[in-house]
């Protein structure tokens, strides 16, 4: 049978991908014959394959008609998904951030989830593997409490943790000696807002990114706060971490229970709060699996290798 999903306002380019690359996944996945003419996605084959394909390739211009982006990589996400993700779902699981034309999308369901956990909780301890989005979708959410004034300012927090490297080795002031530690949030940054405008809210301070170690002492009031790579941080850094939440302030823990790189694995912060945390209103668990990686999806392949070789 052949079944055609209506185009019409979509992106061509964006929903056809380069060298015609999404329709060839959703041509692999769903074992039928895919093409674009005029102003409709033609889908042929067996009727079970092809109402699977449709759904999915209605869900392809939607996110084409929108403009936002589309890969081969994303076309099997939406595969392997309910529908549940935030694809045409209004607002959830969307930030629109001011000066930059990319729209924040959740691509996953357990992505939105975290998205609506961050929106409806005080602390948000985010846990899964590399690749999942963790920390770029908490900052995007930090971004878009400051742009909306829900906050004045955003801290970024990374425990400052020798694996395999010695930091007095290193060369520079201490300052250069744990940039290349808080490297990844810079990054995040850069995607998130426009380089003069990361610039300025460094230099007045409404941007802070620091070791964990530097939060000692403070109280963390009016603020959005991120604690990132949290694995390692001791359980004594993140009870003195925890312990600053000040009045107006949310806090995001992020981490990978699978790269704890201290000495012994018991002494890990995120391990502890996993304990005796849950079950506190206000507190909120989200955990990622691999169907949430959104890299290359070979780094998904390679989670699941480590895993079941138990490393």
């Amino acid at each position: 049978m052949t079944q055609k999903v209506s185009t019409e306002g979509a992106d061509m380019l964006t929903l056809a991908g380069v060298n015609d690359g999404n329709l060839v996944e959703l041509s692999r996945l769903c074992g039928v014959k895919v093409a674009l003419r005029g102003d409709a996605m033609s889908i042929t084959g067996p009727q079970e394959l092809v109402e699977r394909a449709t759904d999915i390739g209605r869900r392809m211009v939607e996110r084409a008609r929108q403009r936002m982006e589309l890969s081969p990589d994303d076309v099997l996400r939406l595969s392997e998904d309910d529908g549940s993700n935030g694809d045409g779902a209004g607002a959830d699981g969307r930030i629109a951030l001011p000066g930059m034309r990319k729209l924040i999308q959740a691509k996953t369901s357990g992505q939105a989830e975290y998205l609506a956990k961050i929106a409806e909780h005080d602390i948000v301890v985010g846990i899964g593997p590399a690749g999942t989005g963790k920390t770029y979708l908490a900052v995007a959410a930090a971004v878009d409490a400051l742009t909306r004034k829900k906050v004045r300012r955003i801290i970024l927090a990374r425990p400052a943790v020798e694996a395999g490297e010695s930091l007095g080795f290193l060369p520079g002031d201490m300052q250069a000696k744990v940039d290349p530690y808080l490297r990844p949030l810079y990054d995040a940054l850069d995607e998130m807002m426009p380089a003069e405008r990361i610039q300025k809210a460094l230099e007045t301070r409404v941007i802070e990114i620091a070791p964990l170690a530097f939060m000692r002492g403070r109280t963390l009031g009016d603020a959005f706060v991120i604690l990132d790579e949290a694995q390692n941080a001791t359980a004594l850094q993140m009870k003195m971490f925890l312990t600053r939440l000040g009045v107006n302030s949310q806090i995001v823990i992020t981490g990978d229970k699978t790269q704890i790189d201290l000495p012994k694995r018991e002494e890990s912060g995120l391990m502890q709060v996993e304990r005796i945390l849950p079950g506190i209103d206000g507190i909120a668990f989200h955990y990622f699996t691999d169907v949430d990686v959104v890299r290359h999806r070979l780094v998904r392949d390679i989670i699941k290798a480590y895993a079941a070789d138990g490393d």
